[in-house]
Parts: structure tokens; sequence; C-alpha cells
């Protein structure tokens, strides 16, 4: 039995962090996590873009992650929703928005549609791609 699942609402901290390795079906088990946070923070109006923006990310993790490897924050601030997918990955190697017309790459473009503020930030060891979804 998962215990995030069962939380109520006193017990629902204003932020989560997960780490694993993904795989194909790993984006919906994240969505359904985020749904919950967003529901308990009455946020429910922001599942629709946040959950397409993760999702794109962890794609990105998928197709693109040596060893599929990443850590998830899901973090509610006075403005909205921050949402921050953390990889092994130097930044650098993070395409910038892809052509319409191209047959695959259009996953940052979604992001960038779908929020108001996304970016990516170099780390030790990697770099993490973050959106903002505000309230």
């Amino acid at each position: 039995m998962n215990e995030l699942t069962y939380l109520r609402p006193a017990e629902v901290a204003h932020s989560y962090r997960m780490g694993f390795t993904v795989g194909e079906h790993s984006a919906g088990h994240m969505r359904r996590i985020l749904r919950m946070f967003l529901t308990r923070w009455e946020l429910g109006h922001l599942a629709d873009p946040a959950t397409l923006a993760l999702t794109e990310l962890v794609a990105n993790v998928v197709r693109h992650v040596p060893g599929r490897r990443c850590s998830v924050l899901i973090l509610r601030e006075p403005e909205g929703l921050r949402v921050e997918v953390a990889d092994g990955v130097p930044g650098s190697l993070v395409a910038k928005a892809a052509d319409p017309l191209d047959e695959s790459g259009r996953g940052l473009s979604l992001v960038e549609a779908v929020t108001d503020r996304w970016g990516v930030e170099e780390r030790v060891g990697g770099k993490t791609v973050w959106f903002v979804c505000d309230a």
C-alpha cells in the first residue's frame, strides 16, 4: 500500500521530493502524485498543464538520461506551483525548443506553451529542468 495516497490534509507538506529510476510507465504514477498534491493544496485548476509538463520532462529522462535516474521536486509556492526534475546529464545537452514541423523534440515547446515559466539550471553532476504554474 502506498502511504502517500492515504494522507490526510493536515499531513500534506508544502513540498515532496522523490528520486528513482524512471521507465515507460513512471509518468503516470508521477501524474497521480502531482494531482493528489494539487487537490490538497486547492490548486486543482493547475492539474492539466502541470501534469502535461511533468510528463514531458520525465519522457526526456527516459529518452536521454543513461540509467534513467532522476529526482522530482513538487513545491507549493505562494504564487502557485514549481516542479523540478533533476538528472545527471549536463544542462548543455538540453536542446532548445524544437521547430513545430520536426517529427520529435517538441516536449520543451509543450512545456513552454502550458507553463508560466520554465528553465534549466546547471548543477554539480547534472542539471535541473523546472517549470512554474502560477495559481
